[in-house]
């Protein structure tokens, strides 16, 4: 995880911009997870409350992550929350985005969020990017790990979240949200429906409701099991070389349970 600066450590300057956006802050809530910003934090003002994130401008790889999260934001948001400013100022970028008073989504067995969380992925299957955005081929993640048949299986016109962690699926009294879209890419729609199953496993749900809850998804029941399999190989591949045979074991057979379900 980044470590993380607190609001009140940001430069001073920084934060009257934020304050020239939201009005005075008169109480500040420390978000503490997520992977990949720097500063994240719940700002509420006589307006409202904000979610405020960001990461410093020396780190590439994040700038380029929230960057993208910015760019796919239009085209969301039936199922996230609305990016309201943008700000990069004092070594910074920071984003503002509508707050979502929820609690992150329980993924364990029988969870009444379950229902939840698979309508606003059934919502999701129909987000499309303009070509313009140029958002990255889920396909292109995998060249280290396919061969260019097993990749084409992996095209689609889908806008795919792909990190459907626990965190990033807020929960409020009636609906999910699909929050922190860092990590888009334009794929076929069961991916997403296929990593949400890996969590589902990691919360000990048993296989075989896995399996039934992924055949709520008719992008799930009518996938390529080529493709299913040239996704599963490529992931454990990617695990293997990343962490180890060893280490990786465990994510892996999570994963190889995907090809069960098709």
């Amino acid at each position: 995880m980044t470590a993380r600066t607190l609001w009140n450590d940001l430069p001073r300057s920084l934060r009257a911009a934020v304050e020239a956006r939201t009005g005075p802050v008169i109480a500040v809530g420390a978000v503490p997870h997520g992977l990949n910003c720097a500063t994240a934090t719940s700002l509420t003002t006589a307006r409202g409350s904000t979610f405020v994130k960001g990461v410093p401008l020396h780190d590439a790889g994040a700038c380029a992550a929230q960057r993208w999260e910015a760019a796919v934001n239009p085209y969301v948001l039936d199922v996230g929350p609305r990016l309201r400013w943008r700000i990069v100022a004092d070594g910074w970028e920071l984003l503002g985005f509508e707050h979502i008073e929820g609690r992150h989504a329980d993924l364990s067995a029988g969870s009444a969020d379950l229902p939840l969380v698979a309508e606003t992925l059934r919502t999701a299957q129909a987000l499309r990017a303009p070509r313009h955005t140029a958002v990255p081929r889920f396909a292109d993640r995998w060249t280290r790990f396919l061969g260019p048949g097993d990749l084409r299986l992996l095209d689609g016109d889908t806008l795919l979240h792909t990190d459907t962690n626990p965190h990033n699926l807020m929960v409020t009294d009636d609906r999910a949200y699909l929050v922190d879209w860092a990590t888009p890419a334009l794929g076929p729609a069961w991916v997403d429906i296929a990593y949400t199953a890996v969590r589902l496993l990691e919360a000990d749900c048993a296989p075989d409701d896995v399996r039934k809850w992924a055949t709520r998804f008719d992008c799930w029941t009518s996938a390529d099991p080529r493709a299913v399999a040239a996704f599963v190989t490529a992931t454990c591949r990617q695990w293997e070389t990343a962490v180890g045979p060893v280490a990786a074991r465990s994510s892996n057979a999570r994963f190889a349970a995907l090809l069960t379900m098709v």
